[in-house]
C-alpha cells in the first residue's frame, strides 16, 4: 500500500504509529543516559516522552464489540490499557510512607475485585463456567497474601517485606495475564464479556500496586521483577477496555474520567520500558 494514501486513510493509527515510536526512542535514549539538554525540573527526552504518551491516551479508544470492530480500532484502543495501570502522584516524589498507604488503600479494592470474580462464575454459560473458574482459581490465596504482605509494609516498610511483596505482585499479575488469555477462549460472547470485565478488574489494581511498589524499589529489584514476568501485558491488550481501567483508577483518587486516561497512557508505556 502507498505509505501516503494508508497515513490519509488511517491518520489515527498513523499518529498512534508514531507517538509509540517517539516514546520508544525517548525509552532508549533515557537509557543510555542521553537527555538531550533540561527541561524544567527534568530532561527534553523524559518531557516529549510524556507529552508523546499523554497524546497518545488523548487518541486512544475502547476496542468495539466484536460484531462491529475494525482492527484498526481495536489496536488502536489496545494502546490505553489497564489493566495496567494506575495514576501516577507517587512518582514525583512522595515518600516511602505515603507509597505504602497507597498500597494498603488499594487492597479492599483487590478484595472486591477477586470477589466479583468468585461470582461471576454464576453469569457465565454452563460450558464456559469451569473454563473461567480454572483459569482465576489462584486469585483468592495470591491477593490475601498479598494484602497481608501490603500492611506488614505499611506497619514496618523494611527491605525484607519489599521483596516479599516483589515477588507476590509479580506473581498474581502473571496470574492475572494467564487467566485473561484463558478468558478470550471463550467462544459464547456473553459468556467472555462478563469473563474479561471481572478478571480486568482485579488486573487493573494490581497494575497500581505493581506500579507503586516499582515506585520504591531499585533499578535492579524492578529488572530482576521483570525476568519472572512471563506472560507480557502486550498480550493481553486486545482484549481489554481501557474506559473501565480508567473509571477505577478515577473513582480510587477521586479525579476526573480524563486525567485517568492520560495516567493509564504514561504507566502502560512505563510498564513497557521496565519490561512488564
Amino acid at each position: 500500500m502507498n505509505p501516503v494514501s494508508n497515513i490519509w486513510n488511517h491518520p489515527k493509527t498513523s499518529a498512534a504509529g508514531l507517538l509509540i515510536a517517539i516514546v520508544t526512542v525517548a525509552g532508549v535514549l533515557s537509557q543510555q543516559g542521553i537527555s538531550l539538554g533540561k527541561a524544567g525540573s527534568g530532561s527534553v527526552v523524559t518531557l516529549v516522552s510524556g507529552l508523546a504518551a499523554a497524546l497518545l491516551g488523548l487518541l486512544a479508544r475502547d476496542p468495539a464489540d466484536t460484531s462491529s470492530s475494525s482492527g484498526s480500532t481495536a489496536k488502536l484502543g489496545a494502546w490505553a490499557l489497564i489493566a495496567l495501570l494506575l495514576p501516577l502522584p507517587f512518582l514525583g516524589g512522595c515518600s516511602g510512607a505515603s507509597v505504602a498507604q497507597d498500597i494498603v488503600n488499594w487492597t479492599p479494592t483487590l478484595q472486591s475485585a477477586v470477589d466479583t470474580v468468585d461470582s461471576t462464575a454464576a453469569l457465565l454459560a454452563p460450558a464456559d463456567a469451569p473454563v473461567f473458574a480454572a483459569a482465576t482459581a489462584g486469585f483468592n490465596a495470591a491477593s490475601k497474601l498479598l494484602v497481608s504482605q501490603a500492611e506488614a509494609y505499611l506497619a514496618n516498610p523494611s527491605a525484607g517485606v519489599l521483596a516479599q511483596m516483589q515477588s507476590q505482585v509479580v506473581t498474581l499479575q502473571q496470574q492475572v495475564n494467564a487467566a485473561v488469555l484463558q478468558a478470550v477462549k471463550i467462544v459464547d460472547p456473553a459468556s467472555q464479556k462478563h469473563a474479561l470485565a471481572a478478571i480486568q478488574e482485579v488486573g487493573t489494581v494490581v497494575s497500581a500496586i505493581l506500579s507503586l511498589v516499582q515506585s520504591v524499589s531499585s533499578k535492579t529489584q524492578v529488572a530482576q521483577m521483570a525476568t519472572h514476568s512471563t506472560i507480557k501485558l502486550a498480550a493481553t491488550w486486545p482484549y481489554l477496555y481501557e474506559s473501565q481501567s480508567a473509571a477505577l483508577v478515577a473513582a480510587h483518587y477521586g479525579r476526573p474520567l480524563g486525567w485517568a486516561r492520560t495516567q493509564v497512557a504514561q504507566v502502560e508505556v512505563a510498564e513497557i520500558q521496565a519490561g512488564f
